[in-house]
């Protein structure tokens, strides 16, 4: 197995998050004990023991207040090297202006939409919003597309193939079914499979929880998913993302990276490179001296 403590880490997706500042209506209280204000700070004591010496931060509200919240928390904490944040998708020209002010900012990488949280779940196709898409892939930003199950990374493949030329980020590895039936898995696979075609696409080994497995049956399937992701996209398409906070309704930080360290045993040091840093820093176009610094 690979030994971490030689290799510098690059954790694509971690989150912050204020309920003073503006509303998260996913935030309940049902989601304790991260139903409050959640920091870096935080978290920094734990990133060390992991070799990860730079986050990216994502999005989790639909509202400007969430970006500038990471924008000022990147501007606070060097370890910082990129915010995904968010703009109107379905807003044309207020999209327009909100990205080309984020892009002003060096730690800007990506947008996200919490489409997953919509009503509707083919929201992302909807005319207005494919018109945000265009917007984001004419200006080379990358989408992270964030799943709420197997049946949706058939419509991210929708996606990719009205705008090919979009470099679109699935959060989660399309949220594989860890405790679903087999038609389930054949389902996401064969998804998994038609995104992998678009070589813009790639994948976050993000959000991969066991939750209780006595029998690490659980372990045994997720590290099948893992393993089908590289087969099908290669360790340049693919990057670690520890989900934290989120993390911590299933387990302790770190458990992921143990997780795809157990299922890769035989990726080579290259391999681990691109999946533990070298991916995000490409696909996101992090800054190499804020990354230099992050580092030290």
């Amino acid at each position: 197995m690979l030994d971490i403590g030689n290799v510098k880490v690059i954790d694509s997706h971690i989150h912050v998050w204020d309920p003073s500042r503006g509303r998260y209506p996913w935030l309940t209280p049902e989601l304790s004990p991260i139903d409050r204000t959640m920091t870096l700070s935080e978290l920094l004591p734990h990133l060390a023991g992991h070799s990860v010496g730079a986050v990216v931060l994502v999005q989790s509200a639909d509202d400007d207040f969430d970006t500038e919240l990471m924008l000022e928390t990147g501007d606070a904490h060097p370890q910082v090297v990129g915010v995904v944040g968010w703009i109107p998708l379905d807003q044309s020209a207020r999209a327009a202006a909100r990205l080309a002010r984020l892009r002003e900012n060096p730690l800007f990488v990506g947008v996200r939409n919490l489409i997953h949280e919509q009503s509707d779940p083919h929201w992302i196709l909807a005319p207005e919003v494919d018109a945000g898409l265009d917007l984001l892939e004419q200006s080379g930003v990358p989408f992270d597309f964030v799943t709420a199950g197997p049946q949706a990374v058939a419509v991210a493949v929708e996606v990719a193939r009205r705008h090919p030329g979009l470099h679109l980020v699935l959060d989660h590895l399309g949220s594989p079914p860890v405790s679903g039936d087999a038609s389930q898995s054949r389902q996401w696979l064969r998804s998994l499979e038609a995104l992998a075609e678009y070589p813009r696409a790639c994948a976050k080994l993000s959000g991969l929880y066991l939750r209780q497995d006595p029998d690490q049956s659980a372990l045994a399937r997720v590290s099948g998913f893992i393993g089908a992701a590289l087969d099908l996209f290669g360790p340049r398409r693919l990057m670690y993302g520890g989900d934290w906070p989120i993390c911590l309704l299933h387990e302790p930080y770190g458990r992921t990276l143990d997780i795809v360290r157990h299922s890769l045993p035989d990726l080579d040091d290259a391999g681990w490179n691109d999946i533990l840093a070298a991916t995000a820093a490409r696909v996101y176009g992090i800054d190499e001296r804020r990354l230099a610094a992050a580092f030290g």
